[in-house]
């Protein structure tokens, strides 16, 4: 995630120090948030249709991008090329992936098609191709040196512009695309819900607040993106501006909010019904009767009601887009 670790430069030890604390603790949430993603999909086969094999991939590269950021960089040398372009080419591909999710969603819900899964090869091709590229083309123009823990990328003009297009270009034209994308899935959703209503005098109440909830859930997932990345898009404009002047409290949420990308994905991608159902059904087999009677009541009561309605709630849910005959 070199782009992150770039507005190290002009600070103090001092400084440095608190923002590489920051970074340590960010990442560590974001490896376990997506660590257990990764786990929960390799554990429950239940787990294993395409919608979520997406959210795997997503899983995966931000595991891989947290680790990096972490594990740091001691040397000056060819190690350190190695880390500054793993953590920029895991991170390309996090924010890519989240596209094939909007992408697949958009395709099953708004334009009615089944053959999602037999995109998955274009997917991976997109993905890590374009990170590839990207990765490659950002060694143009810049000159990697050394800095505490982490290989700093100090830039001149022209590197800073490449930086900029190969990362935060493509970010940015990654969360207009979600927007849009979720914003017309949301639409037709609601309308045709609208439409349900209308011809029906009986509604389901519990059916009505899971679909509300799934769909105000779609319109959080490109704000995450915006959430991570904003103050870093603001601390690279700010550099170009001023390069000589770096502001130590920008650096520091610059850091922090896109080390915590990977555990935004994972709670609002992964930690869906499904997953907490799956987990749930494990308890069950394996927690004896009488510890699991000290569980909270509220957690087996609302466990015990996802189970009631699983139907209802596939229907909501991306990880049934496929088996519910992508509606």
């Amino acid at each position: 995630m070199s782009a992150v670790l770039a507005s190290g430069g002009g600070l103090t030890a001092g400084d440095r120090s608190i923002i590489t604390a920051i970074n340590t603790g960010a990442s560590s949430l974001s490896f376990v948030g997506s660590t257990f993603i990764v786990l929960c999909y390799c554990l429950f086969k239940e787990l294993r249709k395409f919608s979520f094999k997406l959210v795997f991939y997503l899983a995966l590269s931000d595991m891989l991008c947290s680790f990096f950021l972490i594990v740091g960089d001691p040397s000056k040398g060819f190690i350190c090329y190695a880390q500054g372009y793993t953590t920029h080419f895991f991170c390309v591909a996090s924010f890519l992936w989240t596209t094939t999710i909007a992408f697949t969603l958009h395709r099953t819900v708004v334009k009615h098609k089944t053959d999602v899964e037999d995109l998955e090869a274009m997917f991976h091709l997109y993905v890590w191709g374009t990170s590839l590229v990207v990765t490659v083309i950002r060694s143009f123009g810049n000159n990697h040196s050394h800095l505490g823990p982490w290989c700093w990328t100090q830039t001149g003009l022209k590197g800073k512009a490449v930086h900029f297009l190969t990362f935060y270009a493509p970010l940015w034209g990654a969360i207009l695309y979600n927007g849009f994308t979720y914003f017309q899935v949301i639409r037709m959703l609601r309308n045709a819900r609208r439409m349900a209503v209308g011809m029906s005098d009986r509604v389901d109440q519990f059916d009505n607040r899971a679909e509300l909830k799934v769909l105000n859930r779609w319109g959080y997932y490109p704000l995450i993106l915006i959430g991570s990345w904003a103050f870093g898009t603001i601390n690279r404009i700010h550099d170009f501006i001023e390069p000589g002047h770096k502001i130590f409290w920008l650096s520091a949420l610059d850091v922090g909010t896109a080390a915590l990308m990977g555990l935004f994905n994972s709670i609002a991608y992964g930690f869906n019904s499904s997953v907490r159902r799956a987990i749930h059904e494990r308890l069950e087999l394996f927690l004896p009767e009488r510890l699991y009677r000290w569980l909270p009541s509220n957690f087996r009561l609302k466990n015990h009601h996802l189970i009631m309605h699983q139907q209802q709630q596939q229907r909501s849910e991306m990880v049934s887009l496929k088996t519910e005959e992508q509606q």
